[in-house]
């Protein structure tokens, strides 16, 4: 894209307040329709967000190979699990895409090539947080997808450049788990008591993120064995990366909620900014 190109792209987002950037635990796909205590929390932290022009998701459920940007206009609500009620899979969250804030970032992202795909829709790990914070989907969601190919340093980096976004009016939204086994969980026991392993990866990562020790965080596979139970594969946790890597110095980081699910799931979550 030539100069005039991108700063006419620039022009149409004019600058805003700075958002802030969240990160939410979303669990099981039930949290869509289950009332407890991680929805009830999920409920008041969007009463306590600015409504945004736009939401950028990063979510554990959408994996590529290379990097993508949905610019989907009306993206479908993907139901993409198996085995959970009927109640679930009638759920449908009616947000607008924005192929605009899509085509901005394909532009301004330069740490490595992306694509757009016009097709993807919002997956489990978008809507079923969504339904709780937006309730009214009358704000445009877009999601950016996870390249399985590249190291979380990479992941960390590419996420750097999207900090911008949040003073153009978006807010990001990073949806995963930052202890997520699924092997182990404790399935018919939402309240069961977290496994060892569990707390003490969850404790470690509340530390290093308090302290802004981001390297730690990055390097998440020195952390020991704790680590090696809470992210067997680390799909879930790179969306709190991405968060992370758009807090700018000085900005705090305050803790939205703290609690496990089926043992063996951290719903923490957190806001920047």
């Amino acid at each position: 894209m030539k100069l005039h190109e991108l700063n006419n792209l620039t022009d149409n987002f004019p600058s805003t307040e700075k958002f802030p950037a969240i990160f939410v635990g979303h669990g099981s796909p039930m949290n869509a329709i289950e009332e407890n205590d991680f929805t009830r929390n999920l409920k008041l932290i969007g009463k306590n967000l600015p409504k945004p022009k736009a939401i950028l998701v990063i979510s554990a459920h959408w994996q590529t190979i290379g990097t993508f940007i949905a610019s989907t206009k009306n993206p479908q609500t993907i139901h993409d699990f198996g085995g959970f009620p009927e109640e679930l899979y009638r759920i449908k969250y009616p947000a607008v895409g924005s192929p605009q804030f899509a085509n901005f970032v394909k532009e301004t992202i330069t740490k490595t090539e992306t694509k757009l795909d016009t097709s993807m829709g919002l997956d489990h790990g978008a809507w079923t947080m969504l339904i709780h914070l937006f309730p009214n989907a009358d704000v445009p969601v877009f999601e950016l997808s996870l390249d399985c190919a590249i190291s979380p340093q990479e992941h960390f980096e590419l996420a750097q450049e999207l900090t911008h976004l949040r003073r153009k009016g978006v807010l990001i939204l990073g949806s995963g788990n930052i202890v997520h086994n699924l092997r182990l969980l404790r399935w018919g026991n939402e309240n069961a008591t977290p496994f060892d392993w569990a707390l003490e990866f969850d404790e470690k990562v509340k530390s290093n993120l308090l302290d802004g020790s981001f390297y730690e965080l990055i390097a998440y596979e020195k952390l020991g064995t704790a680590a090696m139970y809470s992210v067997p594969t680390n799909e879930h946790y790179l969306p709190m990366l991405y968060t992370l890597a758009t807090k700018e110095k000085d900005e705090e980081l305050k803790f939205l909620y703290e609690g496990f699910q089926y043992a063996s799931t951290s719903m923490r979550c957190f806001r920047i900014g």
